[in-house]
Order: C-alpha cells, then sequence, then structure tokens
C-alpha cells in the first residue's frame, strides 16, 4: 500500500497512507447531494460506498434503472410472522441517489456498506425489547416516563441551543441557513466534517447514558462500515480513490484510525433471516418522518431547492416558492395580486437578513406567505402551503424491478382492472355497479366492476390499507358498491407482508381465509366469512365456510348468534345471483336457521333491560328475513311466536312491545285487540318501567300505524295522568328513550294529536312545544337527569 503522510504523536511516529475520502451528508439533504457530484466530479472515483444494507447492493442497479421515479425505498423485512421492517427511503435529492446515478454514469463500483438487514433487524428487536423492559421497570417501580422525555430533551438539547444561539426558531431552520445555503465550492464538506466533530464531543460521553444500546449500536455500525471500507481497498480500489457517502453522525468515526470489525465480532452479531424489495415511496410519508433526524418536513419544498441548485440560480427559489403557494390559492378560489407576490418575497429576503443569512429558509418564506397571501391568517393559506411544502408525489417502479411476487401481482391486477390512476397519495371514491353491462362487446369489460370488487375485497381481507369499503345501511341495493382508495407507503408494505401468505393477491387471500375459518367459533362470523368468500370470489372455500356454519349452528343456544348469522346468509341468497354465484345450497340452512330462531325466541326474551336492545334488534333482522324470504322460510311460525310475545306478561317488556308492533304493522291485530292489549299494558296497576317499556317497543316499529290510532294515544295519556310523582318520574326514562328516536315531525304530529285529544287546539299546543323552557322547567330537567332510579 502507498505510504505518505508522517503523523507524530508524541514520541510515536505511526505511518499512515492515503485516506479514503468520506463526504458527510443529511439524508435528505439537497445541497449535499449538489456538492457531492461536484465532489464526485473532482475526485473521479473508482469506488463509491453508501451508508445502507449491504446486503441490499444487489439492488443498485436497479434504483437507477430506466423508469424509476423517486421517492422509492428499500424494504428490509423479516421472513416469518409477525412481520418486522426497515425502510431505507430516497428522494431524487438525496445525496446516496444521486451517487448511485453518477456511479452508473461513471462506471464506478458501487456499494452499501452499513449492516446488513439481517444483524441490523435482529439488533433493532433487542434494542425494543430491552426499551419495553425498561418500560416495565419503570412502571412497576412506580416511575413515570419523565427519564425518557429527560434522556430525549438532552439528546435534541445540544441541536436546540444551535438554534437558540444562532437566532433561528427551531434546528431544522438552522441546518437550512447554515448547510443548505453553502454553494461555495467545498464549504459544505468542511463544515459537515467540523460539525461531526464538534457534536460527537458534546453529545456521546454523557448523553447516550440513559440508553447506553443506542451508542453501542452505532460502534457496531461504525465498526462494520469500516471493516467494508478495508474490503474494498483490498478488492484493489486505492484509497484515495474511494469516496464514502454517510450521515453526518458517523462522518467523523469513518475517519479516525479506529479498529475495523473483525471476523469474530461479526460472527458473534445477532440474526434473524430477512427478505428485501423495492417499493414505492410518497412524499407525504417523508414528512410524515420529520422527527427523524434524517428527514425533512417539506420535501416537495426541498425538491423545488434541488431543482434550483442544478440550473445554478437559487436566487429564483423564493419567488418560485410564493408563486406555488399563489397557484393553490388560486385553485381554492382566493386570487392574490402580482403586487402581493413581490412583497412576500422582498419580505422573505428582509428576514433572512434579520438572521444574517444569504437567502430566505423554509420558515421564512411560509412566514412571508401568511403575511403577504394570508394577510396574517395562517388559515388562509394552510392548505396552500401543505400542498406546496409537502405535495403529492408518488414514486414509480417499472416492469421488471425487483419486487415481491404480490406486489408484481397487485400492479398486474391494478393495471389490467384500469385502477393504476388510483393509486395516488390522494383519496379518490370509485362507484362500482357489480350487474352486467351490456353496452359493450366483451366479457371481460361487461363484469369489470364485478372484477374490480372481487379484487378490492381481497385487499381489504389482506389488511391492504390501499382500498376501504364505504359501509351502507340499507342491503337493497348490493349490486352498488362505494370504495375509497388511497395508496400509501403503508399498503405496500402491508402487500409485502403478504407474501408469506401467499405468492399472489388471490393466493394470500384465501390463506388468511382459511385461517379465519379455522378459528371461527361464532356462528355469526362463520355467516359472515360465508358471504366473504363469495366477495373475493374463493369458491373452493365457500363449502367449508358452509360446514363451519352448519356445525356450529348445531350447538348454538344464542337468538341474536342465529338471527345475526340468518340475516347474513339471506343478503347473501338474495343478491348471490349478482354475483354470478350458486347460492341454493344454502337454501336450506337458512331454513334450518330461521326455524331455530323462531323456537328459541319466547325463551330468548326473558331477559332483563340490558340485553333487551341486543334482542330486539335481533328480532327485527328476524322479520326482514320473514319478509324477504317467506318462500323459503316458515312466515307462519314466526308470526305465530311473536302473537305469543305479545301475549306474556313474563317476558322483557320492550320486546313484548317490540312483537305487538310488527303484529299491528303486519295488519295481524283487530282494533278491539289492540284497544284491550293498550288498556292492559298502560293500566295504573302496571309498575311504570314496565308500561312505559313496552310503549319503547311499541315505538320501534311503523310510527304511522302509531299515529294513525287515536285510542292508543288516550290510553297513553290516561296512564301518565293516572301515575304517582315517583312513578311518573320513573316512566319518563323509558318515554323519553322512546320519543327521542321520533323525528322531528312525529313528535309535532303527536303535539297536535293531543292537543285536540285535551282540547287545546293542535295549533295552541304545537305553538307551546316550540317555545324555549323556563327556568323552572330546566331545574326539573336537571334533577330527573340527576335522578337514582335504582332507589326505587
Amino acid at each position: 500500500m502507498e505510504k505518505s503522510v508522517l503523523c507524530v504523536l508524541g514520541d510515536e511516529r505511526l505511518e499512515r497512507g492515503p485516506e479514503v475520502h468520506v463526504f458527510g451528508i443529511r439524508h435528505l439533504s439537497p445541497g449535499g447531494a449538489y456538492h457531492l457530484l461536484s465532489f464526485l466530479d473532482e475526485v473521479q472515483p473508482t469506488a463509491v460506498l453508501v451508508e445502507g444494507p449491504s446486503d441490499a447492493s444487489g439492488y443498485i442497479r436497479q434504483l437507477t434503472a430506466r423508469g424509476v421515479v423517486p421517492p422509492i425505498a428499500i424494504l428490509a423485512y423479516t421472513d416469518r410472522l409477525p412481520v418486522r421492517t426497515l425502510l431505507y427511503p430516497y428522494a431524487d435529492y438525496s445525496p446516496e441517489y444521486q451517487a448511485f446515478r453518477w456511479a452508473e454514469r461513471n462506471e464506478a463500483h458501487a456499494a452499501f456498506i452499513d449492516l446488513p438487514s439481517t444483524p441490523a433487524l435482529a439488533l433493532y428487536d433487542l434494542r425494543n425489547r430491552r426499551d419495553r423492559s425498561r418500560e416495565e421497570g419503570d412502571a412497576a417501580a412506580g416511575r413515570d416516563d419523565e427519564d425518557y422525555s429527560s434522556y430525549v430533551r438532552r439528546q435534541r438539547a445540544p441541536y436546540d441551543k444551535l438554534a437558540e444561539l444562532s437566532g433561528e426558531p427551531d434546528y431544522e431552520a438552522y441546518w437550512e441557513r447554515q448547510f443548505e445555503h453553502r454553494t461555495e465550492k467545498d464549504a459544505y464538506r468542511q463544515a459537515i466534517s467540523e460539525f461531526s466533530v464538534r457534536m460527537r464531543e458534546l453529545t456521546e460521553p454523557e448523553e447516550w447514558s440513559y440508553a447506553p444500546e443506542e451508542a453501542a449500536y452505532n460502534d457496531i455500525r461504525e465498526a462494520y462500515m469500516r471493516r467494508k471500507i478495508a474490503e474494498t481497498i483490498e478488492a484493489g480500489h486505492r484509497p484515495e480513490r474511494i469516496v464514502v457517502v454517510t450521515g453526518a453522525h458517523h462522518a467523523a468515526a469513518l475517519t479516525l484510525r479506529l479498529p475495523a470489525m473483525t471476523d469474530k465480532e461479526l460472527k458473534g452479531l445477532p440474526r434473524t433471516t430477512t427478505k428485501l424489495t423495492l417499493m414505492p415511496y410518497s412524499y407525504y410519508k417523508l414528512s410524515s418522518q420529520s422527527g427523524y433526524g434524517a428527514g425533512n418536513q417539506a420535501p416537495a419544498y426541498f425538491d423545488l431547492f434541488w431543482q434550483c441548485l442544478r440550473q445554478d440560480d437559487l436566487s429564483r427559489l423564493p419567488s418560485l416558492y410564493l408563486s406555488k403557494v399563489a397557484s393553490r390559492l388560486r385553485e381554492q378560489g382566493t386570487f392574490r395580486s402580482t403586487a402581493s407576490l413581490i412583497e412576500g418575497v422582498r419580505l422573505a429576503e428582509a428576514l433572512a437578513a434579520l438572521h444574517d443569512g444569504s437567502r430566505p429558509t423554509w420558515k421564512d418564506l411560509r412566514d412571508a406567505a401568511v403575511v403577504c397571501l394570508g394577510y396574517g391568517e395562517l388559515s388562509v393559506v394552510a392548505e396552500a402551503l401543505a400542498r406546496t411544502d409537502i405535495g403529492t408525489a408518488i414514486g414509480r417502479l417499472p416492469e421488471g424491478v425487483s419486487q415481491t411476487p404480490v406486489q408484481d401481482d397487485m400492479n398486474r391486477e391494478l393495471k389490467r382492472l384500469k385502477l393504476e390512476k388510483y393509486k395516488t397519495a390522494v383519496a379518490a371514491t370509485l362507484e362500482l355497479d357489480l350487474r352486467e353491462n351490456r353496452r359493450v362487446k366483451s366479457e371481460e369489460a361487461a363484469f369489470i366492476d364485478l372484477h374490480r370488487s372481487v379484487f378490492l375485497h381481497r385487499l381489504e381481507l389482506l389488511g391492504i390499507a390501499f382500498a376501504r369499503k364505504q359501509r351502507v345501511q340499507q342491503q337493497s341495493a348490493s349490486w352498488a358498491e362505494s370504495w375509497v382508495l388511497q395508496w400509501t407507503p403503508e399498503a405496500e408494505i402491508q402487500a409485502v407482508e403478504s407474501t408469506l401468505k401467499g405468492e399472489t393477491v388471490e393466493l394470500a387471500a384465501a390463506f388468511v381465509l382459511k385461517e379465519r375459518l379455522e378459528s371461527c367459533l361464532e356462528l355469526a362470523e362463520a355467516s359472515r366469512l360465508i358471504r366473504l368468500a363469495c366477495d373475493c370470489e374463493l369458491t373452493a372455500l365457500m363449502e367449508q365456510a358452509r360446514s363451519v356454519l352448519q356445525a356450529l349452528a348445531v350447538e348454538s343456544g344464542s337468538f341474536e348468534q342465529i338471527a345475526a348469522a340468518a340475516y347474513e346468509l339471506s343478503v347473501f341468497i338474495r343478491y348471490g345471483s349478482v354475483r354470478r354465484v350458486d347460492t341454493a345450497p344454502l337454501v336450506p340452512l337458512l331454513e334450518q336457521l330461521f326455524l331455530r330462531g323462531c323456537l328459541l325466541l319466547n325463551d330468548a326474551a326473558a331477559c332483563n333491560d340490558d340485553a333487551a336492545h341486543g334482542m330486539a334488534q335481533a328480532m327485527q333482522r328476524m322479520h326482514l328475513i320473514a319478509q324477504d324470504d317467506h318462500e323459503a322460510v316458515d312466515d307462519a311460525l314466526w308470526l305465530a311466536k311473536l302473537h305469543e310475545l305479545a301475549e306474556r306478561d313474563d317476558r322483557n317488556a320492550l320486546l313484548s312491545g317490540l312483537a305487538f308492533a310488527v303484529l299491528l304493522e303486519r295488519g295481524e291485530l283487530p282494533d278491539e285487540r289492540v284497544a284491550r292489549e293498550v288498556s292492559r299494558r298502560l293500566s295504573p296497576g302496571i309498575p311504570a318501567d314496565v308500561g312505559a317499556g313496552w310503549f319503547e317497543g311499541l315505538s320501534m316499529r311503523n310510527r304511522y300505524a302509531l299515529l294513525s290510532r287515536l285510542a292508543l294515544w288516550e290510553q297513553l295519556d290516561a296512564y301518565i295522568g293516572s301515575l304517582e310523582p315517583q312513578a311518573f318520574q320513573r316512566s319518563l326514562v323509558f318515554l323519553r328513550r322512546a320519543f327521542g328516536s321520533f323525528e322531528p315531525r312525529e313528535k309535532a304530529a303527536v303535539a297536535e294529536m293531543m292537543g285536540d285529544l285535551w282540547g287545546a287546539g293542535a295549533d295552541v299546543v304545537g305553538a307551546r312545544l316550540q317555545q324555549p323552557l323556563s327556568e323552572e322547567e330546566i331545574r326539573m330537567l336537571d334533577e330527573l337527569n340527576q335522578f337514582d332510579f335504582g332507589d326505587l
């Protein structure tokens, strides 16, 4: 190895060879990328070594392949559940990405030199476990998070102090003014080198004391990077023709004469098996990670910064930035004059001058935008600033670039189903009509919405957050579906994780559904899984789901579970034809469930008031089945059981009232029977909560049927008038709950009816109802709200 400089330390003379070039950067620094490219042009290295997982070096050529559009990321993930991940994102202005592009253009060797993902993820897990153990220990000892908060403050203190001493609002503004704005030759690199040495002196000796494993982790990484540098030299690259690109914190450690990691130390590192893949990333996600020291809060702004640097015209940045803000405002219908833009640029430059800066920082430009474009109100320009600062950019990987099988399959399906345009960071609604479109020629086009539905249901089953179905209350339009589609890096990671369940979206979805079937213990869930198998077009699993449902139905004695399962099955049978599925084999199962529900009704109605509302919902579902599937189920048996429940006094009053309301709605009750039952249920001898509870159940069904029966309201009026004060207060809790579900027009109709009944006139009572409550009435209402009915 060539020898050069002699370094004298005391009486020792150490022979030192030429050093490699270490270029410290911030990981998302347009200034760093700009100066790094100039440095590489000057040095013309044969090897460019970059901080990053060394086992990802094989992906470097794909990162810079034709058709790749940043932001993109390398994702390392464990190949067994639960999946743990590490992300390495890059924007177009990332120094590492530009270093790789330079190496490709100049045919230089390019490689990552940080810890491989296998020990990196294992060490990451180890640190997390120790953090959890510390938190549990603190909790057991009665300590709160103050120690950790203090540690975080100590870690941030030097950076915050720098910002304070420089008169900047925060460290981000300090960094931009002191580093990003340096355009003179070698200024950025020299400043980073000095910064790295001084900050390590300030932070390492004491500040890491709360979490020494963090410092140890960095020591391990740096020792490994020195090893990789030594290996590159041994491979024949001269040290002075090697450029190492690393984070500013590590720059000083890689220039020191410290030992590299030995074979023994490398072998002793913990490991876990991992896989790597590439994935698109987004500016929004980069901004949301701004708490990370290598991140930035305004990726779209720094992209604009980068474009100006490449054109050697950074002076245009203020006018371009404020013009973009004004353009965003114009899109929202808010217009600003050219004079306002000019004043904004002048103000930003004046703010920079107050800090002895050569150019405005992002914070200066934002302040100028608020004053000159928002007229002092942040709310006026907040949305425009967010779109200008963060943007909606999403990376893109062309076909052929290495991804996991599920990612590839998902991208193929998006293209086949013409859903690629929805792969954006902006949420969009997609309305589907699952019926056949007879106006097109091909079968694929005729059922494209149905195929889209199947695909989106599979993604939802896998937990891939790209698609979210809008839930609707009415099932009558089940041929129509509404979805919200929005791409996020999390969705891409979830797609990667699904690779462990199958090599395609369909196989992975089948794996998940099969697991849910094998662990299913509830009848209603089994019924939902049948429908889900149909929605996902996993017909091979529908028979297994039917068998699970049938087995659980034999053992179940829960009316609510049986009603829920039967309802799911009923809806599926009615609209299965829309999905071109033969539902005939499920009809006998629906008949069986409905029959069991009918036989269990009266016994299940012997419940308390807390359980009654769940039972009421189950009864409503059973009645819907009886109406919609009357040809398949025994409607006569259902009505007979409702008659039995409506007549019984030893069952929950609310449920008896609901049964009576259903029969009344179906025209099953003659007027004399209605009058007799109302008189019996609302007589003075009936406990207040029982009578009012019965009326609450009665009011759950068709209100028009109630409003048309004057005798019912006469009886209710007489019943309320007969109650003692305490019993009246007790009945009010049920009556208020019953009338609380009435619509305003229904309440007005009741008031007018009672006005006529009392002889006061409908208009007078209606007007009285609209008047504000008096102080006495408010006091009485407050007393009622605080009344303890349990003491009665």
